[in-house]
C-alpha cells in the first residue's frame, strides 16, 4: 500500500511538473498555481480527494519553476515531450429542429412600450436565422395591447422596425396586435356562443373561487345572460375591474393560474396611440388567437 501510494505520488509529481512548466512558458515566465490545479482537477477529477496533497505539491513546484529563466523553462518542458493541445474552433450553429421544419413561420412580438434592447434583439436574431435555414417566415408582431402597465408610444414602432433593419432583418410580414381587435372580439363572441366562455363579475371574490378550486356564480350563466354581460363591456356600462370574460378550463387544474384565466378585461382611461377602445384582449388571448390565424409554428 505504502509503494503504491509512492508510486501515485510520483506520478503526481511528473504531472504537475510538466503542467506548471507549460503554464509558466504560457505566462512569460510566471506559472500560476490556481490555473495548474484548475487544469490537472479537470482531466483527473478523481485527485479532488486528495485536493490538499496535490495543491502542496503544485505550490512547491511553481516555487521552483518560477525561479528558472524562460529559457530554461522551455528546455525542461521539451525534455517532458510535452505537446500543447491546439484548439479546434467548432462551427457554431443552430442546432436542428426535431419538428416543424416544413412550413416553418415564427414570430417576434416586442412590445412598442421602449425601444428594443439586447435581449430583444437576441430572440430576434435566433428566430431570423432559423427561418433562414428552414426557408420559412419571420413574422414581427407587435405586442400592443396592454394601454394601461405597458403602454406603447408612437415613436417605438418605428423605431423597432429601424433596429431590426440595423440587425439585417427583414420581416416576411408585419402585425400590429392593437389593429386586430375585431378578430379577438369576433373570436370571443364564438367561444361564448359555444358555452366557453363567460362574463365574470366576481370582482376580488373570484380569487377565492379559484383557489378552492370552486365554480363562480357566473360561471353557470347561460349564454344568452354572457352575451348581454359582454355587450355591457364593450359600451363601457362596466368599470375598470367590474367584469372580466374568462376562458373555461379545467376548475380543478393543478395551476391555479389556468383555471379559467381572463381572456378580456376593461380598461376605463386607455393611453393607446394607435386605438381607441375600453376593452382589451390580455396577453395569453391576443397572442393565441394570432399563432394560429398566422400559421406560427415556433417561438424563441
Amino acid at each position: 500500500s505504502s509503494l503504491c501510494n509512492n508510486h501515485m505520488e510520483d506520478d503526481i509529481k511528473l504531472l504537475v511538473r510538466m503542467y506548471s512548466l507549460a503554464n509558466a512558458v504560457e505566462h512569460k515566465g510566471e506559472a500560476q498555481s490556481k490555473s495548474v490545479l484548475g487544469k490537472i482537477l479537470s482531466e483527473q477529477p478523481e485527485l479532488r480527494s486528495k485536493l490538499q496533497m496535490v495543491r502542496s505539491i503544485i505550490e512547491d513546484e511553481v516555487r521552483k519553476i518560477n525561479r528558472l529563466t524562460p529559457e530554461r523553462q522551455q528546455e525542461e518542458l521539451d525534455k517532458l515531450d510535452y505537446k500543447k493541445e491546439e484548439k479546434v474552433e467548432k462551427k457554431k450553429e443552430l442546432p436542428d429542429l426535431e419538428v416543424g421544419r416544413n412550413n416553418f413561420v415564427v414570430r417576434f412580438a416586442p412590445n412598442p412600450d421602449g425601444a428594443l434592447h439586447l435581449g430583444n434583439a437576441r430572440p430576434a436574431i435566433i428566430s431570423h436565422e432559423y427561418a433562414k435555414k428552414y426557408k420559412g417566415k419571420f413574422i414581427l408582431r407587435f405586442d400592443d395591447t396592454d394601454p394601461k402597465i405597458k403602454i406603447p408610444e408612437k415613436q417605438f414602432y418605428a423605431w423597432a422596425r429601424e433596429d431590426l433593419k440595423w440587425l439585417e432583418i427583414v420581416p416576411d410580414k408585419e402585425v400590429i396586435a392593437s389593429s386586430r381587435l375585431s378578430i379577438y372580439n369576433s373570436h370571443a363572441v364564438k367561444l361564448i356562443n359555444k358555452g366557453a366562455a363567460y362574463v365574470c363579475l366576481c370582482q376580488d371574490k373570484w380569487k377565492k373561487y379559484r383557489d378552492a378550486s370552486r365554480s363562480c356564480p357566473c360561471r353557470s350563466s347561460d349564454k344568452k345572460e354572457s352575451m348581454k354581460r359582454w355587450k355591457a363591456m364593450l359600451s363601457h356600462k362596466y368599470k375598470e375591474g367590474e367584469a372580466v370574460l374568462r376562458i373555461k378550463t379545467d376548475i380543478d387544474a393543478k395551476n391555479p393560474a389556468v383555471r379559467d384565466w381572463p381572456a378580456f378585461r376593461i380598461v376605463d382611461k386607455p393611453k393607446h396611440p394607435l386605438k381607441k377602445a375600453v376593452v382589451w384582449p390580455l396577453y395569453n388571448f391576443a397572442s393565441g388567437i394570432d399563432d394560429y390565424l398566422l400559421g406560427v409554428t415556433h417561438i424563441f
